[in-house]
């Protein structure tokens, strides 16, 4: 038989059990819980939220009651004394991008165990995009927002922060709502392309980010004062406009062959990059590194497998989503907001070889 109620549909049969005749077993409350341990309602849930002041022997009794029960509080429930959601909005901005799927990784083992939920949407590197889909997370009252990159200024991170607490990666911002954590990608690629020249690599091509990208601007900045410091020209010729992709990097090889200058190594913006570099060099029967050293920028998990296993600059991607997480909670608990990454390191493999 089929009953319909509102929006939901249930379907029964007569094969078997009724409903009626399954035994049914109530979740355990928290009355259960202090009748149990013999105490009063009001002094489990304070030992749940840590502020009881009580025995030791009678905390033991409440705990170990809720352990033969198996109470599970309910969070939402919780929450909403506090006048919370707890919910968090995350602002991705390549939902295909394992570059953002690492990263959301250490944000959900941050979020283990602390009742919170995400919810996670996609700003599609789109400025105007972005600011709607952090106000849409606002209409749904979320109680902090982590911002995985982005284009939006700094102002208009800051206003959304007098509305909801916001951590945010690839920026430098800190108010008592608002937290930046800004790696250094300059350093970074001056780690890439000093590893390149201690090689003895002279001639190093340069595939970069978009131009209206922070990050790829601090990358192109360490790249050229690595030349700088060992007294290399820079010649403009062998930098060519990736868009962070993996198609932009075989395109942009292809580029770099057109001009007809010589160069025995690539340092490509990021790692996806040099995946479809490695693929236009693979087509091209150009040996890596046999002829030409490449390096990357991210560790992606993907690159100790490619073949050959892929140099490359490391962004601690999962820490960054882990700590931010941890720094946002402690700003939506009334702390001082902190946290810090590790540093970029280089992470030398088998793309890269001395020049002979």
């Amino acid at each position: 038989m089929c009953y319909s109620f509102g929006q939901k549909v249930f379907i029964t049969t007569s094969i078997g059990p009724t409903l009626a005749d399954t035994p049914r077993s109530s979740p355990s409350t928290l009355l259960d819980v202090a009748r149990r341990a013999g105490v009063s309602p009001s002094t489990v849930s304070r030992i749940l939220n840590g502020t009881a002041k009580v025995s030791d022997d009678k905390r033991r009794a409440v705990l170990t009651a809720i352990d033969d029960m198996k109470f599970a509080p309910n969070q939402m429930a919780q929450g909403l004394k506090k006048g919370r959601s707890m919910t968090i909005g995350i602002v991705v901005q390549d939902i295909s991008s394992p570059f953002f799927d690492e990263t959301l990784r250490g944000v959900d083992d941050g979020l283990k165990g602390t009742g919170y939920a995400s919810v996670i949407v996609s700003g599609h590197w789109n400025a105007e995009e972005e600011a709607d889909r952090i106000r849409l997370l606002l209409a749904r009252k979320v109680d902090g927002i982590i911002l995985l990159s982005g284009r939006i200024d700094d102002d208009t991170v800051l206003s959304f922060a007098g509305q909801r607490p916001i951590v945010s990666t690839g920026r430098a911002i800190k108010t008592r709502t608002a937290l930046g954590f800004k790696m250094d990608n300059e350093y970074g690629a001056y780690l890439a392309v000093r590893h390149l020249i201690e090689l003895g690599h002279r001639h190093i091509a340069f595939i970069s980010g978009p131009t209206n990208n922070t990050d790829a601007a601090d990358r192109l900045a360490g790249y050229t004062r690595a030349l700088r410091e060992a007294g290399i020209a820079i010649d403009a010729r062998l930098i060519v406009e990736g868009n962070f992709h993996e198609a932009s990097g075989m395109l942009a090889m292809n580029r770099l062959f057109d001009t007809g200058q010589p160069f025995t190594a690539v340092f490509a913006a990021n790692d996806l990059s040099a995946y479809g570099a490695r693929l236009a060099l693979y087509r091209k029967g150009v040996r890596v590194p046999d002829d030409i050293s490449l390096v990357g920028f991210d560790d992606l998990p993907g690159s100790a497998y490619t073949t050959p296993p892929l140099t490359t600059i490391r962004q601690p991607l999962y820490d960054i989503g882990r700590i931010a997480t941890h720094a946002l909670l402690r700003v939506i608990n009334g702390e001082e907001a902190r946290g810090e990454v590790p540093p970029l390191e280089l992470i030398v493999r088998e793309t890269t070889r001395r020049l002979r």
